[in-house]
């Protein structure tokens, strides 16, 4: 057993475990009339209500004791104070950094890292204001209308989540698109789309050597040059995010217009860098600084506020008690907004990608799961699709539901409607349906005898579902940012409890070792016998058919 398994902490919530899953939600409620204000956190706007859990005040309190037993408070200095926690690569975690003021102080290897991100963020006010206001042209002198960013990963999901999620603030002379799939279909489509004369392509790749972005990048690069007829044209079409210079002035981008950013910006937590480029471009600097303050708020908010207190400690430990104790697989994040509906899958890759781990952060493997499958789909489309499992399904699914209080379109009825769903739902999954409240449903709709007993299993709801429900006024990037950096900050938690390194990604690395090693041999003739059967076979199919 490891240290964490075998600790008295744990041991006392596996026992707290098996006396509390006979209790019920309904039961809970019913016994404390005071049960919302005492399960549930308001700050800044946000309300954090985790009443619709199977917890006491017992449970929390084990839970928090599990959180001090990691030295939860110590690993947050670490890393506000810049140290260099993703140990496997020997690297600071400074993702907050990007977010904080220009007062502050953060020390990486001596020096104050601050002055230069806000140098970095003065650099890309210059640009985005310059190609809002048409004080830059394209090659013919026509405004820029369309921004394409290329990116695969964080450098992708991350601006397409936010730009989708701030749509109402975005400028209407601009559309921002987003190209990551190698797939081909996925950069020929959108190109499809544009006009070469009025777009503007931005190149994320720290090192500008990533095989699927760079790859979409030539091929945007040459349909530049072919429909504007100069090789001269791409200085005016094309900027990037990336470290290496010397690969993007070959590429033929003005110098003047690569952005940096630095090795403690890891891919998932980057939208803050100058990897939300596109994001100040769509939606204005000022606008891309009141995310930047929505995260630092909640970052605040987590550095400073007691355990008991403290959202993202208190989501954290949740996502703990079902996965560890219940053995829960996987849980949803439903976001009742439509400009959310890329949020599932940001937190997918937020989330799996950096705690999705097998071994500790000494390199021995866990005896304890480490993180659960992250799914879901906005609004009321899930409850057409997948809420028939959690409802009725054998697996226990905790939800995380997201609502604003006040619509950007308040046409009708319409967000009352949606927002009725939303509580709805909650309350459903916590009571459920018992089976003598289901049997006087079917008397009343007149069914009696063999009928009735016949369809009464299907009436019945066990309830007792878990559920979180985050509730804010409206959308807006403020809001954005705070909700980002609770999830991020929430993360960080678990991976702190359970002895990992949330900031690495070596499963990432390994496929693309593979296929890098791979694509040769699809582009060369003559017969593949160095892989398994299967793979060689798969190559040999392949090439047989595109190979002459």
């Amino acid at each position: 057993m490891s240290n964490l398994t075998r600790s008295s902490v744990w041991q006392a919530l596996s026992a707290h475990q098996i006396e509390i899953r006979e209790q019920t939600m309904r039961n809970l409620f019913a016994n404390d009339a005071n049960r919302f204000d005492k399960f549930s956190l308001r700050e800044d706007g946000l309300l954090f209500d985790f009443s619709k859990n199977l917890i006491t005040e017992e449970t929390l309190a084990l839970l928090i004791n599990l959180a001090r037993q990691s030295n939860l408070s110590d690993w947050i200095e670490r890393q506000f104070n810049g140290e260099k926690i993703n140990t496997s690569e020997a690297r600071a975690v400074l993702h907050t950094a990007l977010r904080s003021p220009r007062d502050c102080s953060v020390l990486v290897d001596g020096k104050n890292v601050i002055p230069d991100v806000h140098r970095v963020l003065e650099h890309i006010r210059r640009y985005s204001d310059a190609i809002r206001s048409g004080a830059t042209l394209g090659h013919t002198g026509k405004k820029i209308r369309h921004i394409v960013n290329i990116g695969i990963g964080g450098s992708a999901l991350g601006p397409l989540m936010a730009c989708e999620a701030l749509k109402p603030f975005g400028s209407d002379d601009l559309t921002a698109h987003f190209v990551s799939n190698v797939d081909a279909t996925d950069i020929a489509e959108t190109l499809k789309k544009l006009d070469a004369e009025t777009t503007l392509f931005i190149i994320s790749s720290k090192t500008f050597t990533t095989q699927e972005t760079l790859a979409n990048a030539h091929t945007a690069r040459a349909w530049l040059v072919d429909h504007l007829g100069t090789e001269q044209a791409v200085a005016k079409h094309f900027a990037a995010v990336s470290t290496n210079l010397s690969e993007t002035s070959k590429f033929g981008i003005n110098p003047e217009n690569v952005f940096e950013f630095w090795d403690w910006v890891g891919g998932r937590y980057s939208l803050w860098s100058a990897i939300g480029l596109p994001i100040a471009l769509y939606i204005g600097m000022e606008n891309f600084e009141r995310l930047l303050a929505g995260g630092h708020a909640m970052d605040e908010h987590f550095r400073n506020a007691p355990l008991e207190k403290n959202m993202p400690v208190i989501l954290a430990l949740l996502g703990i008690w079902y996965g560890n104790f219940f053995g829960t697989g996987s849980y949803a994040i439903l976001p009742y907004d439509q400009y959310m509906q890329h949020f599932p899958a940001y937190l997918q890759q937020l989330e799996m990608e950096s705690n999705g781990k097998r071994v500790d952060r000494e390199g021995k493997p866990v005896d304890y799961d480490t993180h659960f499958v992250v799914w879901g789909a906005p609004g009321t489309n899930g409850q057409h699709s997948f809420y028939q499992l959690i409802h009725q399904g054998t697996r226990m699914v905790p939800a995380d539901f997201l609502a604003p209080l006040t619509s950007h379109n308040p046409i009708g009825e319409h967000h009352a409607m949606l927002l009725s769903n939303c509580f709805a739902q909650t309350e459903a999954l916590m009571l459920g349906k018992t089976e003598s409240e289901a049997r006087a449903e079917l008397v009343a709709q007149g069914l009696t005898g063999n009928a009735l007993e016949a369809l009464l299993p299907y009436k019945i709801f066990p309830g007792n579902r878990p559920s979180n429900t985050l509730l804010f006024e409206k959308l807006d990037p403020y809001t954005l940012g705070r909700l980002i950096a609770l999830y991020e900050q929430k993360i960080f938690v678990q991976s702190v409890i359970w002895n990992i390194n949330a900031f690495d990604q070596w499963g990432v690395e390994f496929g693309k070792q593979l296929a890098n090693k791979l694509l040769p041999e699809l582009r060369s003739k003559g017969t593949v016998n160095t892989h398994d059967s299967s793979t060689n076979n798969l190559i040999n199919i392949y090439r047989n058919r595109h190979i002459a």
